[in-house]
C-alpha cells in the first residue's frame, strides 16, 4: 500500500491545507534540528533546566534525530514512518515536560499540538491515511 498517491476522492483545497499543515512541521522541525545541531547556548540551557545534561554532543544528537524525522516525513514514500517516529519524539518531549512540571497548555502539549498537525497534514493528503484513521464513514 502507498501512502504517497494522492486519490482522486480527496478535493484540491484538502490536499492544498495538508501541504500546508505538513510543510509547516518540516519547517518547525528543521529549525528546532538545526538549532540543536549548532548548539546555541539556550538549547543546552534548556536542556540543563528539564534535567538533562547540557552537553553539547547530546543536543547535536538529538538535532540529527529530529532532522531524520523531518526528513522522513517530508519524502511522501515515507511519510507515515516519519509521523509514527515523530509521535514518539514528540511523546518523549511531553514526558519531559510532564516529569519537571512544565506549563500544561504552553509546553507539556505542545507536542500532541505538534503531532495533531503532523498527522492532519497526512490524512488530509493521502486517503489510505484516511482509511487507517476513519473519522467517519
Amino acid at each position: 500500500m502507498s501512502y504517497a498517491t494522492e486519490s482522486p476522492s480527496s478535493s484540491r483545497v484538502q490536499r492544498v491545507a495538508g501541504t500546508i499543515l505538513s510543510g509547516l512541521i518540516v519547517a518547525f522541525l528543521i529549525f528546532d534540528g538545526v538549532i540543536k545541531l549548532i548548539p546555541l547556548p539556550v538549547v543546552t540551557e534548556t536542556m540543563a533546566a528539564l534535567g538533562y545534561s547540557g552537553d553539547p554532543a547530546l543536543a547535536r544528537l538529538l538535532g540529527v534525530i529530529t532532522l531524520v524525522c523531518a526528513v522522513l516525513y517530508a519524502i511522501p514514500q515515507t511519510s507515515v514512518l516519519g509521523a509514527i517516529l515523530l509521535t514518539g519524539l514528540l511523546g518523549g518531549a511531553m514526558a519531559t515536560h510532564l516529569r519537571v512540571a512544565s506549563p500544561v497548555f504552553s509546553h507539556l502539549l505542545f507536542g500532541l499540538y505538534l503531532g495533531v498537525i503532523a498527522w492532519g497534514g497526512l490524512y488530509l493528503r493521502y486517503e489510505a491515511v484516511r482509511k487507517m484513521i476513519p473519522f467517519m464513514r
